[in-house]
């Protein structure tokens, strides 16, 4: 017998405007499955306050439909090939984020919105810099955050590795504005608290027309590895 959940996005976690954040999304199909490093594809703009579909799948992954039965996003294992770059120091990331609070729009994106109150989005607020090839912040998740387990689940965790790689397509390839995540590949090394320093940098992999390919980590202060992820950015047809 196949089990099959339903799920609700809430509608203040969004990236654009009434579209579902992808990390979120990731996380959500990522989250139940048995392997250690799995991909993540969407396939369609994921509602909020919607009721969906999550049910495992043959490859061992989990997908997630609407009402009608369209495929939305698909999670199945994967092979994570990927080499970080060693994280910059904790003063480099904080001097990044401090930075970044006065240059960047302000927006309510849940991974990245300086105007999400504290629980209601990640306040990741990934810059960049001259002194390096990456996107950095420093990053201490709100309590509010973590589940019962008193760790951040893997919706937040996946959230965490989204739109870094946004913003390095966008700083460091050329990506214009609007560009959408098309799978997210990653892995998570070790259990990720709140109220804990972590240091978020990205670095772009390759460029090709329309698609972006970077990669993503989460480490510790002292530089071990919480998460890693490649990520596919494309930016949609004018």
């Amino acid at each position: 017998m196949i089990r099959t959940e339903t799920v609700t996005i809430p509608e203040h976690v969004h990236g654009y405007p009434d579209v579902a954040f992808g990390g979120y999304v990731a996380g959500l199909v990522a989250g139940p499955c048995e392997a250690t490093e799995i991909r993540v594809d969407f396939r369609a703009r994921v509602p909020l306050e919607t009721p969906m579909s999550l049910r495992p799948t043959r490859s061992g992954g989990y997908a997630l439909t609407d009402t009608d039965g369209a495929l939305l996003a698909e999670s199945t294992p994967a092979v994570l090939s990927i080499d970080p770059p060693s994280p910059p120091s904790w003063a480099e990331a904080k001097a990044v984020t401090d930075a970044a609070m006065v240059s960047r729009r302000v927006t309510d994106c849940f991974g990245c919105g300086a105007a999400c109150a504290p629980g209601r989005g990640l306040r990741l607020l990934t810059w960049d810099t001259a002194d390096h090839d990456l996107v950095l912040a420093a990053w201490t998740p709100d309590p509010e955050l973590a589940d019962e387990s008193g760790r951040l689940p893997p919706e937040v965790v996946w959230s965490a590795l989204d739109c870094p790689g946004g913003w390095t397509a966008m700083r460091k390839q050329g990506m214009g504005f609007g560009g959408v995540t098309a799978a997210l590949t990653a892995t998570q090394l070790q259990p990720i608290y709140p109220d804990s320093p972590y240091i978020s940098y990205a670095w772009p992999i390759s460029h090709q027309g329309r698609k972006y390919t970077v990669g993503i980590a989460l480490a510790t202060p002292s530089g071990d590895l919480c998460a890693v992820a490649e990520a596919l950015w494309i930016q949609p047809k004018p």
